[in-house]
């Protein structure tokens, strides 16, 4: 099996040569170059042109986003960005890296060893087989007006990975404020779900905040699960739809799971609910999809085509848990076909 070529673009000696050799030891990748700034990485994509690149945002002579904003339109390939806890990790992603990864704080040893050992090599394999593609933004649809309905009616599950910030906020700027309300499970490190939260309600027509134990699920409204060692379910409480945080173990890898959050939706809302798998590696939702269609629930899944990793939607669909494939800038438009026969 060929190894992965990587090229480490970090500006900090210490660290870069951590990454270089503890990516080594992994036989999967090879580091093929490091660089300390985008100039010296230029030269670097150049002459070993790597298949994957780890880029951090902070760099002297011209920042990480500013590089990837110049390098991605004639040099596209899979970037892996490792920041520290910064809203611009959605920038990056806007300007096409698949993949972010949280910095670790220099003087947690445990931390930064299970970044070198784990974390990073995870990402980079999953960044060799992600799709690089400039996927078409999807305008706001111009529909007719919904029926106006109680909150206690309808449900709209998201579940997205790798590729997925990207993707539902792709989806989500098509919904307009007579959605019902969404529930949203988006794979990514701690400590960022809250200011993409904040990002989304800033760039869409319905209102979006990282959720809370209680918060009620509201028509016009997007609850985001909080990431760390919490899972988000959702509740009926006196004729109401609520969220709530359990601490458990991690599912299928991941804490929050897509799986947890649509099988709690099977349970408790049934066939008055919408469930949408997106981008991403590995097979998590895809059997909480399948909980939620057989109790009657209508459920889409992302298409190969428009995914970054057709993973998630992949296993979810050979399970039988898709019962309609839709491209990312067709999602909103089924699920708003769908509302109109509910």
């Amino acid at each position: 099996m060929r190894q992965i070529k990587v090229l480490v673009v970090e500006d900090s000696l210490v660290f870069r040569e951590l990454l270089v050799q503890n990516l080594n030891k992994d036989p999967a990748i090879e580091v093929v170059a490091s660089a300390r700034d985008p100039y010296e990485a230029r030269d670097a994509l150049i002459e070993h042109n790597p298949d994957v690149m780890t880029l951090d945002l902070q760099l002297p002579r011209m920042s990480g986003l500013e590089f990837l904003r110049k390098l991605m339109p004639q040099h596209p390939l899979p970037v892996v960005v490792i920041s520290s806890l910064s809203d611009k990790v959605f920038e990056a992603l806007d300007a096409g890296a698949v993949e972010f990864v949280a910095k670790p704080a220099v003087a947690d040893r445990a931390q930064i060893e299970a970044f070198v050992r784990n974390e990073l090599p995870i990402k980079i394999k999953i960044a060799s087989i992600a799709r690089i593609s400039s996927i078409k933004k999807a305008a706001p649809l111009v529909l007719p007006e919904q029926p106006e309905r109680k909150s206690d009616e309808l449900i709209v599950a998201i579940g997205a990975s790798t590729g997925g910030p990207e993707a539902t906020m792709n989806v989500l700027k098509q919904f307009g404020t007579d959605i019902p309300g969404v529930v949203l499970v988006q794979h990514m490190p701690a400590g960022f779900t809250e200011m993409y939260a904040k990002r989304l309600d800033d760039e869409c027509r319905v209102r979006v905040k990282e959720a809370r134990t209680g918060d009620v699920v509201e028509p016009g409204q997007v609850l985001i699960a909080p990431a760390g060692d919490s899972h988000m379910q959702l509740v009926k409480a006196g004729g109401t739809y609520k969220v709530v945080m359990k601490k458990m173990p991690k599912v299928n890898g991941h804490c929050p799971s897509v799986d947890v959050l649509f099988h709690s939706v099977a349970e408790t809302a049934g066939s008055r609910s919408i469930g949408i798998i997106l981008t991403g590696m590995g097979g998590d939702g895809a059997k909480g999809l399948l909980a939620m269609r057989n109790k009657g629930a209508h459920t889409i899944g992302q298409d190969e085509s428009t995914c970054v990793v057709y993973g998630m939607p992949r296993v979810a669909y050979d399970l039988g848990a898709v019962e309609y494939q839709e491209k990312i800038s067709d999602i909103a438009r089924r699920t708003y076909t769908i509302l109109g026969k509910m």
